[in-house]
Formats: structure tokens, C-alpha cells, sequence
């Protein structure tokens, strides 16, 4: 790529499109592989990863690293981010979750210009607006109601946001695997106990599966964390909801779920949000570029 930004974007689609794949991946596991046990086996072959690329000394550079507490505090965000998720859906329809859930980008802009200082320009907020109405179009969500589940979903949303916006102002000070090790490591500490109180032993093909969780969110980890050194929250935030394009895709092709009318709708108004930043940031790249080179 040819600027950071467009780097940047092109990592996240690419990010959002492994978590899409993981999260398809686990649809299949959860039947009868407990959740806790899926994130336990999947963090365990992320750093073991981790391990491979950085060798012995990634324990040392983990604990001596100078941002380690915050590095920390975004784990155990994400950790009850994932947890609130997954408690929501066992008793929301998967619509009614989506669209929760994906107050993120909304929220993560919002957040970006209180921590982060970044000035979200009009064309930013069109585009996360945009993305928003495209999800509520796809999703088509009727009779949500205040509830607990309800709660679980904005929070994860909210929680999930906040840890975003946290990666911006760590990725800049601390390589990738690093924070992945540290990540992970947080998220074995966590679902240990739980993993094992409900272990249930995997056949053959779900340990090949298991591994694969571990694999495709690892490259997605890597892949976001990299994005994310690459442009700021607001930027990156509207291709978030390119995740639902992949998971409408991924359901047709192993599931076999049609897409309705409205799908392709929504799918229109998230890619044109899209669109939108892509050439925006072009456009406010070229007067950059002209200058340099006067």
C-alpha cells in the first residue's frame, strides 16, 4: 500500500474477516465444545505462537514491557467483553445481537475523540453512521425490549470499543506479538478454572478445529494490532460492520442461509460507508502529497 492509512484499512478488513471465519469456526465447536474450553484451547495456540516468533526472551520482554498495566486493564476488558457477548446471544436472536453489538464502531468514535483527540471529520461520522443503518437494515431487528441479555450486548459493545480505542494508544509504544502474548495470556488466566470445571474431551476432527480457532484469531490479532499502528479509531472504525458482509457470506457457503432482500440492502449502505473513508482519506492525502513535493 501506498500510505499507512490505506495499510491500515486494508489489515482491518482483513482482521474482521479472520474473526468472521473464528467466529464460524466456534459456531460449529459450541454445540458440544463448552466456550470457555474453545477461548482457553484458542489463547493457548495464539501464544504458543507467540513463542515460535519471539522465542525464549518473549517472556522477558512481556514482563519488563513499559506499558504492561494498560496492555492489562485492555485484556480484562475484552475478556468480559467476549463473556457479556456470549451470554447475550444464548438468549437474543442473532439480529437483535448483531445490532447491539455493533454500537462499537459508534461508540470507539465517540471515545476516540474524548481519549484519543483524534478530530473526526463529518465524512468519518457519515460513514459510521452509514455502516450503522446498514447493519439495522441487514439485521431487521423487531421487538427488543430492555432486558438483561439486552444490557450484556451494549456492554460488550461498549466494552469492546473501549478496548479498541485502549490498542490505538498501546500499539504505538509496544510490538504486536508482545500484546498478543499478553492478551492471551490474561484470557488463559481467566477461563482456566471454568475451561477445566466443564472440559469436555474433543474428538479427533474438534481438536483440528480447536487449533484453527487458535490460528485464524491469532493471524486476525495480528492483523487488527497492526492496523490499528497503521490510522487512527475513527478511520478504522466504520469497517467493523464489514464483519456482517463476511458472516452473511460464510453462512451461505456452510450453513446454507440465504440472504434476504434486506441483507443485500444493509450490505449496500456498509460498503458504501467504506467507500466513503477510502476516498476521503485519498482525497485528503493528494493536497499532502503536492505540497511535499512543491
Amino acid at each position: 500500500m501506498k500510505n499507512p492509512i490505506s495499510y491500515g484499512i486494508l489489515l482491518t478488513v482483513l482482521a474482521y474477516m479472520l474473526f468472521t471465519a473464528h467466529d464460524s469456526v466456534v459456531k460449529l465447536l459450541v454445540v458440544s465444545i463448552p466456550v470457555w474450553q474453545i477461548l482457553f484451547w484458542r489463547s493457548c495456540t495464539i501464544l504458543i505462537g507467540c513463542f515460535l516468533f519471539e522465542g525464549p526472551s518473549l517472556a522477558r520482554k512481556v514482563v519488563r514491557s513499559p506499558i504492561i498495566k494498560p496492555m492489562i486493564v485492555r485484556s480484562i476488558l475484552l475478556v468480559i467483553a467476549w463473556t457479556s457477548y456470549y451470554s447475550a446471544a444464548r438468549y437474543l436472536q442473532l439480529a437483535e445481537v448483531t445490532t447491539l453489538y455493533y454500537a462499537a464502531p459508534v461508540v470507539g468514535t465517540i471515545l476516540a475523540t474524548i481519549v484519543l483527540r483524534e478530530k473526526v471529520t463529518l465524512v468519518r461520522w457519515t460513514a459510521v453512521g452509514l455502516g450503522f443503518c446498514g447493519v439495522l437494515i441487514a439485521s431487521n431487528p423487531v421487538g427488543l425490549s430492555i432486558s438483561w441479555p439486552v444490557y450484556l450486548a451494549l456492554q460488550a459493545a461498549v466494552l469492546w470499543a473501549t478496548g479498541m480505542v485502549l490498542l490505538r494508544k498501546t500499539a504505538l509504544h509496544e510490538k504486536s506479538h508482545i500484546q498478543m502474548a499478553v492478551s492471551n495470556i490474561i484470557f488463559i488466566v481467566l477461563t482456566a478454572t471454568m475451561a477445566i470445571l466443564h472440559w469436555q474431551t474433543p474428538t479427533a476432527y474438534q481438536v483440528l478445529l480447536l487449533f484453527g480457532t487458535g490460528v485464524i484469531a491469532g493471524a486476525g490479532q495480528l492483523a487488527l494490532f497492526e492496523g490499528m499502528r497503521q490510522a487512527p479509531v475513527s478511520v478504522l472504525a466504520p469497517f467493523e460492520y464489514t464483519s456482517l458482509i463476511w458472516a452473511f457470506l460464510l453462512g451461505f457457503l456452510i450453513w446454507g442461509d440465504i440472504p434476504k432482500a434486506n441483507t443485500f440492502l444493509g450490505a449496500a449502505f456498509i460498503l458504501s460507508a467504506g467507500v466513503i473513508i477510502i476516498v476521503s482519506e485519498r482525497l485528503r492525502r493528494v493536497p499532502a502529497v503536492e505540497q511535499s513535493e512543491a
